[in-house]
Parts: C-alpha cells; structure tokens; sequence
C-alpha cells in the first residue's frame, strides 16, 4: 500500500491573507509506523483541514486477487478523482508464496491486499504495515462513517488497526443448501415446496430421495443415484450438513470451547449421513470424486441432489438447461437450494449461511510507503459511497446513470456481464477493483455490488428466499488457532488431518454401531495430538477478542 513516512512540515506566508497554512510533503520519509506527526502543520495549527492534494502521485499495489493493468475505465476515473495512478504488482504463481518472499526480502510494495489470518497477522507481527489509527482520525471521514464499529473489531491485541477489510459488513445472504432439480421435485409430487420458501424435514427429504431412486432406475441407460458430492471439496459437504442441525463453528459449553465435533448433535449428523449411504441414496464414489467428475455427473440427469454453496453447480446448471427438452422449463431443470431441518432443530436456528462480517482481505499500507497520508486519502475515496458505485457499477453516464434518485445500469452493462463477465470486467472496469467493498445497498437502496445484487438470476433468488435467514456472523470465530509456526500449530493440523481422515470413513461404516466406534476412536485420536491444550487456545483467543471488541 501506499508509502509513509514523517511528512515535512512548512509554512507560506501569504500577503494577502497573511495565514499560516501547513501542506503535507509527497516526500515524507519515516521508517517507525508513528502516524502522529504525519499530520503536517494542522496538527498544531487549530487542526485546520489539509488543503486536497490532487497532484499526480503512483503507488504499487500487491493484489493477491488480480494482476490486470490498472488502465481501463473505472481505474482513470478513480485516477481523476485522486490524481493516483496504481502500479500493479503480477500476483504470478502462488500470491501467497510471493507475499511470504517479499516480507522476507523486505522488498514491499506500497500497499497490499492479503487475505485475513496467518500471513496477515505475519505481516503486522513482523512491522511490515503501517498503523492506521491517526492516519483515519485525520484523513479518514468516509472510513470512519462507512467501516462503523467494524475498525474496533479489526483491531490488533494492541489496538491499533493495520488494515481495511474488504467485503465487510454481514449481510444475509445464503452460502451451502441441499440443492435439488426443481423439474423433478415437481414430478416427484413436491410442487408445493419448490418455490414457496418453506423447508423440508429430514423425513421429506429422505422421502424424496428415495423416490426418485424408485421413479428413476435409470437415466439414458445409466444407473441413478439420489446424492452425489464433491470429494475435492468436503468442507461444502460438512458445513451443509452441520447447517441442516444447526452446528456453529465451535461448541460453546460451561464457558468454554470445543471442537464442532463434540457438539452432541454432530454425530447425530454422522449417523444421519451414514443412513443415506447405507440405504444406497449417497455416490460409493463420492470421496474420490474430482471437481470435473462431480460436475459431469451432475449434468447427466443421472443425480437428484447434492449438498454445496449453490453457486458451485453453475456450469451444471447451465448444462441442463440447455439439454431441457422443453424451452418452457429450462429453468425448473436446474439445481436449486433448498433448507433441510433436522429433528428437534429449530429451523430459524439452523446454520447454512456462515458469513464473516469481516470479510476476506485486509488491505493495508506498507512501512516502504513514502506519502501515507495520500495513500490513506486514497483509500477513504474508495471506501466512500462515491468510490463504492465506481468500483462496483462503473463510471457514471457511462455505465450507469442515476434515475428517480437511484443508482440505474445501463442495459448493455448488464448484457455485458451476461455475455462474458470476466472479458467485460475487464474491459469495463467495473468489479475488478474490489478494494474497501461494503456488503449491501448503498443510501439509495440499490446494492454496492451490481452484478453480484442488482439482478440475480433464478437459482440465486430462490436461494435467498429459502435461506437468507441462516446467515451467522462468523467473526468472533475465525482464526482462533494457534499462531502459525508454533509447534501448538504442528498439533492443530493434526487434529485436522484427523478430521479429514476420518470422515469420509464415518459416513461410510458398514452400519450406526461401527459409526459411534469410529468417532471415539477418531476423538481419541485427536486428544492425543494435543486436542485439550488446543480447546484453551481457542477459548483463551475467544475470551480475548470479546474482551478487545467491547
């Protein structure tokens, strides 16, 4: 992110006004992180506003998201606006083996987008990011109104904040569901429920599941299969079906926590899964199955559901819908996410929309930075509403234009995306830059995020329909772990490796006996690689955070 340093401080006597009036230097120069004199003469001259700075100015920015050229439309408005041009720095090969060799070479560009947890917390351990607080207080204003209480939540255990998160904010928006083909629910006799909203019980949908097995033998000569999953992505199968009992990301018990998998209702979840396989409604294959083999079974019509983040089966989708032997229901082919309620579970209580408020990247200002001060009022645009809509729907009369005091797309930008959204991202400009994102509407009502909100398409509908309302916030659970490097961290992948060994393993035993011995013996397992001493990790992290964020 941008350069910082101490910024020099002068004073121009003006004949005719015959005022001090403090400027802040491009050529600052402090090596230590200290914002408190980065402030020029304002910070002791009345705190009189610092005159905007529009000169021309270039920053390098490491993006681990997106090598593209900062060139296109979005990015010489932004440079109009801010009289900052970025250079961006090619995430080539793995971006996360190249941030690890730059902060070991300190070779660091001006500013950095990493993604929250391990390496992020390594780069602010290390002093490679600059303390923003002051830099926020004086430069900040949008920061301060858009970010909200988020800044007191992002703080280190020393209080100081060294990042803005990107795509903060918790919105309700659903994530995992069981996804079903609407066509056939509807020839199964669950015309009912397939667009009304309301979940299924664990009896209906096993209900389903066989009859479709019963209606459907075969498929173009090819033996059927209820369920289907993708091996390359267990955590989409877990987090579905922890979400069908209402599983958080920890189990909170007389103050403390503990691994998921000693809630009670966890293997509950394990015997429930391991009946689907044994009654032959779940893929023998389903472990080994590679991304491209679960899709392609999937677009065969050979397989009634899954269990995924609904966006996950869009190339299937599209498959079937362009197989659909009648136009008029092209739509209803697809697979669509449905809520599942699992005995004794409240429905409003289950957990299928796990959502960090905090979001996925910290973008923060490097100690290489020579102008933090203008870096800062460079990022403040962004996070700004102004700056939102021109990252997320591009520049105005452009690409969109404001109607009846709301935020309206042009129908080409839409058709656009529709056509090939990565090739017009890239020639429009708009959601390339995802820097200082705020989830949800702007003070209009139309939603920051234009393509991903504005107008969605059938699935993404239903699935907020059916399960916006299981969104949770994840935050005051995320990266509780140990810290990386530690040998309690050697223990943790252990524990993990364990986990994963395992599962496939449970939800396949022969019958319900073979599963409970399994999981103690999995238990067992874990405790001996260090599972009690990583409870008080997490625990003692938790207690730490609550206590930082009051």
């Amino acid at each position: 992110m941008k350069k910082y340093g101490q910024v020099k401080l002068f004073a121009s006597t003006l004949l005719v006004m015959s005022l001090l009036v403090g400027c802040g230097s491009n050529n600052t120069s402090s090596t230590n992180g200290n914002t408190s004199n980065a402030n020029g003469a304002n910070a002791e001259e009345g705190n009189t506003p610092a005159a905007e700075d529009s000169s021309p100015i270039t920053f390098t920015f490491f993006d681990k998201n997106t090598g593209d050229a900062f060139d296109n439309p979005v990015a010489k408005k932004i440079t109009e606006k801010t009289g900052v041009t970025i250079e961006i720095q090619q995430p080539t090969g793995n971006p996360s083996e190249k941030l690890n060799l730059m902060l070991a070479s300190n070779d660091l560009p001006d500013m950095l987008a990493i993604g929250r947890g391990d390496l992020l917390d390594k780069y602010i351990a290390a002093g490679a990011l600059m303390p923003l607080n002051d830099l926020i207080d004086q430069y900040g204003p949008h920061i301060k109104e858009m970010y909200g209480d988020t800044l007191n939540k992002t703080r280190s255990a020393d209080g100081k904040n060294y990042y803005l998160a990107n795509w903060y904010g918790l919105e309700q928006y659903p994530v995992f569901g069981f996804l079903m083909r609407m066509d056939v629910m509807k020839e199964l006799g669950a015309g009912d429920k397939a667009t009304n909203g309301e979940p299924f019980t664990a009896d209906e949908f096993v209900g389903l599941l066989k009859a479709f097995k019963d209606k459907y033998p075969e498929v173009n000569g090819k033996p059927t299969t209820a369920m289907t999953f993708n091996g390359d992505n267990m955590g989409a199968i877990m987090d579905t079906f922890k979400g069908m009992y209402g599983i958080m990301p920890y189990y909170e018990t007389n103050g403390e926590l503990k691994i998921d998998m000693k809630d009670p209702k966890y293997l509950e979840m394990l015997k429930f899964m391991n009946s689907l396989y044994n009654q032959g409604l779940i893929d023998k294959e389903w472990a080994t199955n590679k991304t491209q083999q679960y899709e392609q079974k999937l677009s065969t019509g050979a397989f009634f559901s899954t269990a995924d983040a609904f966006w996950n089966v869009g190339k299937p989708n599209a498959i079937l819908k362009e197989a659909a032997a009648d136009p008029s229901k092209k739509e209803e082919s697809q697979f669509y996410p449905y809520k599942v309620v699992a005995p004794g579970v409240d429905a409003s209580k289950t957990t299928y929309g796990p959502k960090n408020s905090l979001g996925w990247d910290g973008i923060g200002i490097s100690k290489s930075n020579k102008d933090a001060v203008r870096a800062i009022k460079f990022l403040d645009y962004l996070a700004s509403e102004e700056g939102q809509y021109l990252l997320m729907w591009g520049v105005e009369g452009q690409h969109w234009d404001m109607k009846d005091g709301k935020h309206t797309p042009r129908p080409e930008v839409l058709e656009g995306f529709k056509k090939d959204w990565g090739a017009y991202s890239t020639e429009s400009g708009i959601r390339k830059w995802t820097w200082a994102i705020k989830n949800g509407p702007g003070s209009d009502g139309t939603p920051y995020d234009l393509i991903g909100r504005y107008e969605t398409d059938e699935v993404s509908k239903l699935a907020i329909k059916n399960l916006a309302d299981t969104s949770f916030d994840t935050a005051l659970y995320d990266n509780l772990g140990p810290s990386g490097g530690t040998p309690e961290a050697i223990m943790q992948q252990k524990v993990s490796e364990t986990k994963s060994k395992y599962f496939p393993r449970l939800v396949m035993a022969p019958n319900e006996a073979a599963v409970t011995e399994l999981y103690d013996t999995m238990m067992k397992e874990m405790e001996a690689a260090g599972l009690d001493k990583l409870e008080k990790i997490y625990t003692d992290n938790y207690n730490k955070r609550k206590e930082l964020w009051q």
